[in-house]
């Protein structure tokens, strides 16, 4: 799906201008015209404002049903690399402690020790 034929159909379906999407957004009318020709790749902002305009929730600029698709119940999955290293246990609190202090250090001493790892991993 193009952006731009999504946001024509949904002017048109409301019987509205380009003009009167100017006056509703801010956006100059040329440029309302280059996001429906795909000229140009709009920003999320610009996605909020042109929903506000049209009178529609951000989603159907994306998705053509009445109702917000049905969304997986992503907390019940188990993430694949459930048996990885530092996933669980003493050594996820190991990693975290690791990952807290290499944010805390400066980057030369955070490549000295990425590049001292990377040296112990290929022997």
């Amino acid at each position: 799906m193009i952006i731009g034929d999504r946001l024509r159909a949904l002017r048109e379906e409301k019987k509205l201008s380009q003009g009167d999407i100017e006056k509703r957004t801010g956006l100059l009318r040329c440029y309302v015209s280059r996001l429906e020709n795909g000229h140009t790749v709009p920003a999320i902002e610009t996605l909020e404002n042109m929903a506000r305009a049209l009178e529609v929730p951000l989603y159907q600029l994306f998705y053509d049903g009445k109702e917000p698709p049905v969304l997986p119940n992503l907390l019940k999955r188990k993430p694949s690399g459930e048996d990885a290293w530092g996933s669980s246990g003493k050594d996820a609190r190991y990693l975290n402690k690791l990952r807290r202090l290499m944010g805390k250090s400066d980057e030369g001493n955070r490549k000295l020790l990425l590049h001292m790892a990377q040296k112990m991993a290929q022997r």
